[in-house]
């Protein structure tokens, strides 16, 4: 009788083990390709170059993106278990592994969410250092076959020079010599932690950052004559009427933006008119 009892305990347990779910990583050959290289072309001021624009030109992105596949791939895996953004849990993603253009186009929605809550709650890589978006548009065409080629809306006109932002004013940054954004953070979140900068470009909702911030760690590389977060990029901030000074204070303030959390870690040209206004004042000197 007692080993008929542990037998029926024993094969409870078993049944009661073979039922917990067991998690299994996404296909990796059901992953999209990224279709950017990380730190292409680097420019000396945290650019690099990602997807081509309309106009045949590529879009500037943080020389650290797109990250390296096998973080992309543990990062994604950990929010495929968990339904979720990990590093921002208020957006759901799923990966279904079938080979409906839905699905298909669902995976790419769940690595885009991945790509941009890399660090944080829309804190990661934009979109134009990837395929995705273009992948993503011919999935929800109808197409089964991701697109190869990168589709991104074209720059900005050039801007008119660079005004004052709206931050507190210090000794070696004057604050009505700092660039203004020129885009508003966190415009029309699309719930995959991309917001729309320049020419409805797709950028991390958290750019541009927020007016003190920037100003405050303006000052600080202007003040070491380098990027704090990244010491061989070096930057001055010359306070004449100058075109060409001019022009070198937007280069600090690109600087500055693009390695706000780290060397290359910030963020991307398109959620500021920083290039656009570097561009009138280099065309003027």
């Amino acid at each position: 009788m007692k080993y008929t009892t542990a037998l029926f305990a024993a094969g409870a347990f078993v049944a009661a083990v073979s039922s917990v779910p067991v998690r299994r990583d996404v296909p990796a050959n059901l992953i999209p390709p990224f279709g950017v290289t990380a730190g292409t072309n680097p420019d000396g001021t945290g650019n690099c170059d990602g997807i081509n624009g309309a106009n045949g030109q590529p879009i500037l992105i943080p020389c650290s993106c797109p990250p390296d596949l096998a973080t992309f791939t543990s990062d994604l895996n950990a929010n495929v278990a968990a339904g979720h953004a990990t590093n921002n849990p208020s957006v759901s993603l799923s990966f279904p592994t079938d080979s409906s253009a839905a699905s298909l186009a669902t995976r790419i929605e769940a690595s885009i969410i991945t790509l941009q809550n890399l660090n944080g709650a829309g804190v990661g890589c934009p979109a134009a250092s990837t395929t995705f978006s273009a992948q993503l548009a011919a999935a929800q065409a109808g197409n089964a076959t991701p697109a190869p080629a990168a589709a991104a809306a074209a720059p900005p006109a050039a801007a008119p020079p660079a005004a004052a932002a709206d931050a507190a004013s210090s000794t070696l940054v004057p604050a009505s010599l700092i660039p203004a954004f020129g885009v508003t953070a966190g415009t029309s979140p699309d719930g995959t932690g991309n917001c729309l900068g320049i020419n409805n470009i797709k950028i991390p909702c958290s750019c541009p950052p927020d007016a003190a911030t920037f100003a405050s760690d303006l000052e600080a590389n202007v003040a070491a004559g380098h990027a704090t977060n990244n010491p061989s990029v070096a930057v001055s901030f010359p306070t004449d009427s100058s075109a060409t000074s001019q022009a070198a204070r937007i280069e600090a303030a690109i600087v500055t933006l693009q390695n706000l959390n780290g060397p290359g870690v910030g963020c991307p040209a398109a959620s500021t008119t920083f290039s656009a206004q570097l561009a009138a004042a280099q065309a003027a000197e």
